[in-house]
């Protein structure tokens, strides 16, 4: 039958030893076996010869009666011990248990858990995270029993084990509590980072380390520091704790008190503590004030870092305390003289001065006229000419330019500018230089359905409209024979200041043909003009280079004389003119017309109605006449 543990232990140390086992072999007597009854003293044969023999036989008894006695003793104390640990309430494995270093050796620590147990401990179980360990022969530690022997027949203990019972424990009861615990950074993780709570390993997100993100938590590390327990779950073995909430409880009752202090409009002294895109933070003596860049100076500051450095100590002027948030606004620019109070003396309408260009937009460029004082030039006040184009293409940033003041407006703080109006306009200056009639040369810009456009001096244009580009032909058909690029000549017919327009004809070089040609034929008179053409429906004639048509049915009086083919080409012939169209350029030419014209003259001059004469009389008179 097996024995318990601690029967065990006290069988091995209630056994007596080596030389107390003399004269009884090497017989283990059982804790449940019968004993032989030992009470009566051995039989020892004497010799009667000798009294010698008597008395070493007396001495024998006597030794063999205290070996007897001694393993009586042995027996009953073995007994009382084998009870005793019967009756002893062992520890339960997995259980913290009180024990005292007996021994360090090897790196471990030999510890005394009592009921007759010992067990060995990694001393590196002993330090905290970044230290040494501090252990010493004697001391009393706490570990975690779990197991009560092992091959070596030693307790299996752990010190870290036991350290994170205990602070679980301690752990939750603060979290209850909503106390703070302390802890040390000892790691860095995926997210965050790793704490030492005194045993338990808590898991602190980045976002938790601080108020403002930590570049570099090296200085952290290893450093005793409190701690706020977000959350925790001792079945899973999870907490979750924040640096942040400590700082930030401590920086609201310091900044509660600060901000106390503080009024708007004060000037204080700060320190610059961080710089963004959109200002800097100061610190005013333990709460941090925004100092926006648009209060940083009464110029434009495009970044902050341009006039303020890390570090550097500034005055600043309180602007507005927002009690509830405790946020703090922060000027500079409100402890400077205000340019804006001289700008209606300096800078009078109309006037023209000299800026520096400070910010490009879509819609225009910002000038700076001095340091605080800006204005917008309109896009559509860059450039006379240029139209639709983006302003980084008539001016760069930080070009010197002149500019004229347009207009003030004191209480929006802003002052339109004009660039063009530095400069004449440039059709007024082409009118004076090119008036009506002048001669140009220019290159085709661009071609549209309704003419060509020219450019000219000054950086303008000016347009031939289709019905000025040739005499002969169809607008539509002579734009044809125009490129982009090409270098063409015109004439100026008309300059529009007020519309910048400048109109220009082609056709106009040579002069006007049709006016040059029927420049003393009127309606009515008489011309000679030579057959060029002989169609169905008429004749073509020619005069002066202008040709006309003239229609099958204006060619006799007669009827029967309404031939064309009774001309030929190179026939001059007399023609009444019907109609001068200096539009169409074109001639109304008619022999009928004119034959009657003839009849009705020589009617008026030799014969009347009444006369009783017939008109072939007259016509002969007339004939005779013209003979002499």
């Amino acid at each position: 039958m097996s024995l318990c543990y601690p029967a065990r232990v006290a069988t091995r140390q209630t056994m007596p030893q080596d030389e107390d086992r003399a004269g009884v072999g090497n017989h283990r007597p059982s804790l449940f076996c019968e004993c032989r009854d030992q009470s009566r003293s051995p039989q020892v044969r004497t010799s009667p010869q000798t009294g010698g023999d008597n008395r070493s036989a007396r001495k024998t008894i006597r030794k063999g009666n205290r070996r007897h006695m001694a393993q009586n003793a042995s027996m009953e104390e073995f007994e009382a011990l084998l009870n005793e640990s019967l009756e002893m309430d062992t520890p339960d494995e997995g259980s913290v248990v009180k024990g005292k270093v007996i021994a360090i050796e090897a790196g471990q620590a030999i510890i005394d858990v009592g009921y007759k147990m010992e067990g060995r401990v990694d001393l590196k179980e002993f330090a905290n995270p970044g230290e040494a360990p501090d252990l010493s022969v004697g001391d009393e530690v706490e570990v975690f029993l779990r197991s009560a022997e092992n091959a070596r027949g030693e307790a299996v203990i752990s010190r870290e084990m036991a350290r994170r019972e205990e602070a679980w424990d301690r752990l939750e009861k603060a979290y209850a509590d909503d106390a703070r615990v302390e802890g040390a950074i000892f790691g860095r993780v995926k997210g965050g980072f790793t704490v030492d709570l005194g045993g338990a390993v808590a898991f602190l997100p980045g976002s938790q380390v601080d108020v403002r993100p930590v570049r570099d938590a090296g200085p952290l590390m290893g450093l005793k520091q409190p701690f706020q327990i977000l959350k925790m779950d001792r079945r899973r073995g999870n907490i979750v704790v924040s640096r942040r909430a400590i700082l930030e409880e401590s920086r609201a009752e310091q900044r509660a008190e600060v901000i106390g202090n503080l009024t708007e409009g004060q000037a204080v002294d700060g320190v610059v503590k961080n710089i963004t895109e959109y200002g800097a933070f100061v610190d005013l003596g333990g709460v941090d004030g925004l100092l926006h860049v648009t209060d940083m100076a009464w110029r434009r500051v495009n970044h902050p870092s341009e006039i303020l450095s890390i570090g550097e100590t500034v005055k600043v002027q309180v602007i507005k305390i927002n009690k509830d948030t405790h946020r703090i606004s922060l000027g500079m620019k409100q402890l400077q003289e205000d340019p804006w109070d001289l700008v209606a003396a300096k800078y009078p309408l109309e006037s023209v001065h000299m800026g520096r260009v400070t910010n490009i937009t879509d819609y225009g460029a910002f000038v700076e006229l001095e340091p605080g004082v800006e204005g917008l030039v309109h896009v559509s006040e860059m450039s006379w000419t240029k139209k639709n184009v983006h302003p980084g293409k008539i001016v760069s940033t930080s070009q010197e330019v002149e500019v004229m003041v347009l207009e003030i407006d004191g209480a929006k703080r802003r002052v339109s500018l004009g660039l063009k109006q530095t400069m004449r306009n440039p059709w007024e200056v082409f009118a004076e230089t090119h008036p009506e009639g002048t001669e140009v040369e220019g290159e085709v810009k661009n071609i549209t359905e309704f003419g060509l456009f020219v450019g000219l001096d000054g950086d303008i244009d000016g347009m031939v409209h289709l019905s000025d580009l040739s005499w002969d032909e169809r607008g539509e058909d002579a734009i044809q024979n125009y490129r982009k690029g090409d270098m063409v000549q015109a004439v100026v017919t008309e300059v529009d200041v007020e519309k910048e327009r400048i109109s220009l004809s082609i056709k106009a070089l040579g002069g006007d043909k049709f006016a040059d040609a029927v420049g003393g034929v009127k309606r009515g008179s008489i011309i000679t003009v030579q057959v060029t053409a002989i169609e169905d429906g008429g004749i073509e004639v020619e005069y002066e280079g202008m040709k006309s048509f003239i229609r099958r049915s204006d060619l006799s009086r007669d009827r029967a004389e309404q031939r064309p083919e009774r001309f030929s080409v190179g026939d001059k012939v007399d023609v009444r003119v019907t109609n001068v169209d200096s539009k169409t350029r074109r001639l109304g030419l008619s022999i009928k017309a004119r034959e009657i014209a003839e009849e009705k003259e020589a009617v008026e001059q030799y014969g009347s109605s009444d006369s009783g004469a017939s008109l072939g009389d007259i016509l002969g008179a007339a004939l005779k006449s013209g003979d002499n």
